[in-house]
């Protein structure tokens, strides 16, 4: 046995590496096998027990995995675990061991010990059960084989100080993760937008920036990105732009700015891009205030609109899917028709079946309808 002396920095070190894992989910791994080590113990699980019987295994030792042919078989003994129920009923956040649980008659004819433990080794242990997020009961589990012997008194205070910190490390896991799945599905909303959205700083730094953002940025010479900074051409316009990022910057820290937030990109022989900005208000917390921004968002008027949502949504044809795409884009019927390599009339004959189909009378309508019902297709 490990002296006090050794122990506790090892000790100090598992708490640390429990906050640290909260921050990191890619610490997890390991987490178990480092409990195991510390309690001076062979094997540690982590689970959850939920509703109707569900278990989720959130990390254990290696020893403890079973093979894929066997897993029904563990899956079943998780949810029947004879422990977590005798330790439910014994007190939620008591730190307890085998001994408090079964006695050496029931361990000699019971199942659990005789056909699942048995398996893995296991005969000692040394654990708690714990409220959890969505009234699922958390488990602590540490344990070893016969021959080690039982956990002492010691190793029953070394686990009551581990505890706390294991379930506070569990809450800030379980809050990160929430907050990364937000974070996750506002990027990709803003990557399934038809307009290309980059959040910049004061100096037209870009922090951010959409997929579509990035494929309108490489694909018009009228935008880029020079050291870092979203700029225009020609100089002329990105002064322009400069003064409404300034504008919508000083409206981000609470001060009254001039209004104006929209601007026109030319490009030649083609329409212009439509460039918009908006203040970003930083938002407040006891860890300091988040730094202002603006949103800058960027839509080209002739990207191109997805013909096979347009077909999905209105019940269109191939022909009729590509034509309304084409309707959405602003294109006149005659270069419909020479784009496609068809008459004039036979455009006529699909317009009339679109309108039709998407319950308009005019082909203002159905445009207008079209060119908003979906976003435009994105390669990134």
């Amino acid at each position: 046995m490990l002296s006090q002396e050794v122990l506790e920095p090892r000790l100090s070190g598992l708490i640390a590496h429990l906050y640290d894992a909260a921050v990191d989910d890619s610490l997890w791994a390991g987490t178990a096998a480092r409990i195991a080590e510390t309690l001076g113990s062979t094997s540690t699980v982590l689970k959850l027990h939920g509703e109707n019987a569900r278990v989720n295994l959130l990390e254990c030792t290696d020893n403890l995995m079973v093979s894929a042919r066997e897993q029904a078989w563990a899956d079943d003994w998780h949810r029947k675990d004879l422990w977590v129920e005798r330790s439910v009923a014994y007190g939620m956040q008591r730190i307890i061991t085998d001994e408090d649980l079964v006695t050496p008659e029931e361990q000699a004819r019971s199942g659990f010990y005789q056909e699942w433990l048995r398996h893995l080794d296991i005969h000692h242990m040394i654990g708690a059960v714990f409220p959890a997020a969505d009234g699922a009961i958390g488990v602590l589990g540490i344990h070893r084989p016969q021959g080690a012997g039982a956990y002492t008194g010691h190793e029953r205070r070394q686990a009551a100080l581990v505890l706390p910190h294991l379930q506070q490390a569990l809450r800030l896991g379980q809050r990160f993760a929430a907050v990364s799945q937000s974070h996750a599905a506002a990027l990709q909303a803003l990557d399934r937008l038809d307009t290309g959205v980059l959040m910049v700083d004061g100096t037209g730094r870009v922090i951010q920036a959409s997929s579509m953002a990035e494929r309108l940025l490489h694909e018009n010479t009228e935008l880029a990105v020079i050291r870092g900074r979203l700029a225009l051409r020609p100089p002329a316009l990105h002064d322009k732009l400069l003064a409404l990022v300034r504008g919508a910057m000083d409206t981000s820290r609470g001060k009254i700015a001039k209004l104006g937030s929209a601007l026109a990109i030319p490009r030649p022989h083609r329409m212009p891009l439509a460039l918009e900005v908006s203040p970003l208000r930083p938002s407040a917390s006891a860890f300091g205030e988040q730094l202002p921004a603006v949103l800058v968002f960027i839509r080209d008027p002739e990207a191109p609109i997805a013909a096979a949502r347009l077909r999905e949504l209105f019940g269109l044809t191939r022909t009729e899917g590509a034509v309304a795409a084409a309707l959405g884009r602003g294109a006149p019927l005659e270069n419909i028709a020479a784009s496609m390599g068809i008459g004039l009339a036979t455009v006529r004959s699909h317009l009339k079946r679109i309108l039709a189909k998407t319950g308009t009378h005019r082909q203002a309508e159905a445009v207008a309808l079209l060119a908003r019902s979906v976003s435009t297709v994105s390669n990134h």
